[in-house]
């Protein structure tokens, strides 16, 4: 079971998908009042839902001809690094300029006990699908990275699964690892969605496959795919250093590190789209441009 929000008139709307493809309106108004529903009554929130929908009529469009919005609104987006072993390669790539065989801070903390986890986004940062995401002016080697996200509940238990765009910098973050938030954060610099898929209709998150694709005027340039099974660290494992002294939020997203990085000769260019698909959750699709090119205000309350 999925969960998606969509824009009906000037409302946000809360829908469950099945695995038909059929949408029905949900009356909670966001994913973690569901959550609550589900528990007050001692039920999974797939439970709830199933009980909720049945014998009702789905609505009368299709997921494809709604406006889709962000599946929650995550107060925090936090992310991990180096948690894929392509990933610490392609680190060292940039630290080094261009070394292959060279080690560096990136292979140490990719056998440390402690994982990379830093702040990625907030709420007004973020974007759905369909949304444009920004590119840095100041950055002239620029991807996005395809990563299985946690959506996540105050008490860090892991509430379902969605997809997210971790927009990075190479250059930046290759030039001195304390660039890093120079790197990672600016206005939207990371995209969630399309669906939230509930936790305990997943049988086994370490088998999904990951796929990232890049077009440029029609021209797919990037066609990568690798499995969630190459996740170096345990979920739980870094959802336990993200609490650990710290205060999560219902809605809390954690973006899982990512295992596709595209060639090194590419960077992304205004009119990009990137699709980033994650079996079982569906494809979050954005367009990359630069921030002077949008013509309405960056934060759209939904």
């Amino acid at each position: 079971m999925r969960i998606v929000r969509y824009r009906e008139a000037s409302f946000s709307r809360l829908g469950a998908l099945t695995e038909e493809g059929a949408v029905y309106q949900l009356e909670a108004s966001d994913l973690m009042e569901l959550v609550d529903e589900a528990r007050a009554k001692g039920l999974s929130p797939s439970e709830h839902v199933t009980g909720l929908i049945a014998g009702k009529v789905p609505i009368a469009f299709s997921l494809e001809e709604l406006e889709l919005l962000t599946p929650v609104d995550a107060p925090e987006v936090w992310a991990a690094g180096v948690t894929y072993l392509r990933s610490k390669e392609a680190r060292n790539y940039e630290a080094t300029g261009g070394k292959l065989d060279a080690t560096t801070f990136y292979d140490k903390v990719y056998e440390a006990e402690r994982p990379e986890l830093f702040l990625k986004s907030t709420l007004a940062r973020t974007v759905g699908p369909g949304q444009r995401v920004c590119l840095r002016s100041d950055s002239n080697w620029q991807v996005p990275e395809a990563e299985l996200g946690l959506v996540l509940d105050r008490e860090g238990i892991i509430i379902g699964y969605t997809a997210g765009n971790d927009m990075s910098c190479r250059d930046i973050e290759g030039e001195n690892p304390l660039y890093l938030p120079q790197a990672k954060v600016w206005s939207r610099s990371c995209s969630i969605g399309p669906a939230v898929r509930l936790a305990e209709t997943v049988a086994d998150p370490y088998a999904l496959q990951i796929i990232c694709r890049i077009y440029r005027n029609g021209e797919k340039l990037v066609d990568e795919q690798a499995s969630t099974g190459m996740l170096k660290r345990r979920l739980e494992e870094l959802v336990t250093f993200l609490k650990r002294d710290n205060e999560l939020y219902d809605g809390t997203v954690l973006l899982t590190g990512t295992c596709l990085v595209p060639p090194n000769q590419f960077t992304l260019d205004s009119g990009d789209r990137i699709e980033i698909e994650i079996e079982g959750i569906g494809i979050l699709a954005n367009t990359a441009v630069y921030k002077h090119e949008l013509t309405q205000p960056f934060y759209q309350t939904n």
